[in-house]
């Protein structure tokens, strides 16, 4: 299917390559640059009222973090935006064009699939996650069409934005009850509308890695709620069963992966490379076959060092540089970046500027606790929870001791750094907190926005889903359903959420 169509004003459709129920992905030529790239196209019309405006904008704020992943297995956005006007406006996202063969068509050219291949393949998904889970982004959606092996046998990740819009919460963008993404390769804290973390594309890591092994995933079914249970309450066959050859550490390994706990799941894609590389083949001579994945393998490709514990490199304009920035200046610099959208760039001049505001008004000084406050909440908005977190809880300590552990404002710092801790696959540590929460809001019902002591209940819930604990998930849930229908009418969209919520959790255990 040819296209013809110019995008953006720049993008020249090409060939359609791909489709689903959102949307196309096209290669196409930008004129300016003279290059191919790809472009998805993504109808937020598909969704209804409201939810398409969300849509709108949690795909330009999910693609600008995305952005700043940096890590060449995966693939690279160049743009992103929307193009027309009025409700079948379409959102888009220009990036790399990645020649080469997508790991579905690969397995199916090669079969049975070589146990140092999988190995391979496995070990440099394990390089990109290690890269994205620290941003902190979780794909969600990764399988064998999301990857694409080269002809010098790297491996490209591929819709890790878009996955992450789609599925951010996927009781909000569906109507049907079941949840967006692959039942194949959904791990059951996702299927379930749990809290989903880094455990949960290592879930889906492991479900790509049976299927390399053995030709197909290990549970199927004929319906999407037949394969997630299989998926909650079935355990896979062992690898080795169908392929003997395979290494009894690799089988250990896939078994792991596949834990339906996310806390028997190894602990982070780092951990999952250390024990695939002693089954890496040694180094030594190519065999020249094309899109060999094993070729990359000296170690060039091993995890790089945590990429959020490297400091954010300072800001070259001219108001934060010098013995004595101007500090006025460079908080206008920042509302002006903060209108503008650029974000990242607020965020580097505020972390540059509060040491000098600290030295010039005092460490508790208004003015600092003012740009604390506005670099804390920059943070967050940029999608950098892992430096956001110690800044919420100093600020919630901070407050706490001045006004009491339940001001409102303290108890806001803590219900972000709860936030925090959800985004960073800590859904242990984020379920403490939120319970330590509650109390304070159950107990504010007339001073306390309504709406957030609701949402704390429903990201109980989640996370409880999470972890496991389905018995307890459906106690808390079916409890905030009936305050939810008291307190906001059986109609409103939070009630209608958690009542489907629960309807998926009675049909799998039904």
């Amino acid at each position: 299917m040819s296209g013809g169509r110019v995008v953006a004003g720049r993008y020249e459709l090409s060939t359609l390559i791909g489709q689903g129920g959102m949307g196309q992905v096209w290669t196409a030529y930008d004129q300016r640059l003279d290059r191919r790239v790809a472009v998805k196209l993504v109808r937020p019309d598909r969704v209804a009222g409201a939810e398409a405006d969300e849509l709108r904008h949690r795909f330009l704020r999910e693609c600008r973090i995305t952005a700043q992943v940096d890590h060449p297995g995966l693939v690279t956005v160049h743009d992103a935006g929307t193009e027309g006007e009025g409700p079948a406006a379409e959102l888009y996202l220009v990036m790399q064009y990645v020649d080469g063969s997508d790991l579905a068509d690969h397995l199916a050219e090669h079969d049975p699939y070589p146990w140092p291949w999988a190995v391979s393949v496995a070990a440099q998904l394990c390089a990109v996650l290690s890269a994205v889970h620290a941003v902190p982004i979780v794909h969600r959606d990764l399988k064998p069409r999301n990857v694409m092996v080269r002809k010098d046998g790297t491996v490209t990740v591929l819709d890790l934005g878009v996955a992450s819009v789609l599925d951010n919460d996927t009781t909000r963008l569906t109507h049907t009850g079941s949840p967006i993404g692959t039942p194949a390769y959904m791990a059951p804290e996702q299927a379930m509308g749990g809290a989903v973390g880094p455990y949960t594309d290592l879930y889906a890591l492991g479900v790509l890695l049976h299927e390399l092994l053995s030709g197909d995933v290990p549970f199927t079914g004929t319906t999407a709620l037949g394969i997630l249970h299989r998926h909650l309450y079935e355990a896979p066959l062992p690898v080795r069963q169908l392929r003997p050859e395979t290494p009894q550490a690799l089988e250990d390994l896939v078994l792991r992966l596949l834990a339906k706990d996310p806390q028997h799941r190894p602990p982070s894609a780092q951990h999952v490379y250390e024990e695939l590389l002693p089954l890496l083949p040694a180094p030594g001579a190519p065999t020249g076959h094309p899109l060999d994945p094993t070729r990359p393998f000296l170690r060039p490709h091993a995890p790089w060092p945590d990429a959020a514990r490297t400091p954010a490199p300072r800001p070259s304009g001219s108001a934060v540089q010098g013995e004595r920035p101007d500090i006025a200046r460079a908080v206008d610099d920042v509302k002006r970046l903060l209108g503008e959208g650029r974000i990242t760039q607020a965020v580097d001049i505020l972390g540059a500027i509060l040491p000098a505001a600290s030295a010039q008004h005092g460490e508790h000084s208004p003015v600092v606790r003012t740009l604390r406050k506005q670099y804390a909440a920059t943070l967050m908005d940029d999608g950098q929870y892992r430096r956001a977190l110690p800044e919420l809880r100093r600020l919630a300590d901070e407050r706490a001791a001045e006004a009491g552990h339940a001001d409102p404002q303290s108890l806001q710092f803590r219900y972000e750094a709860a936030q925090c801790l959800e985004a960073l696959g800590e859904p242990a540590e984020a379920l403490t907190e939120y319970r330590a929460l509650l109390p304070y809001y159950e107990n504010q019902y007339a001073t306390t926005d309504l709406r957030l002591a609701l949402d704390v209940r429903r990201r109980i819930g989640q996370l409880l889903l999470a972890l496991g604990d389905r018995a307890a998930a459906h106690d808390t849930l079916m409890r905030l359903l009936y305050d939810a229908e008291r307190l906001q009418g059986p109609g409103h969209p939070f009630t209608a959420e958690v009542r489907r919520t629960l309807q998926w959790l009675g049909q799998v255990h039904g």
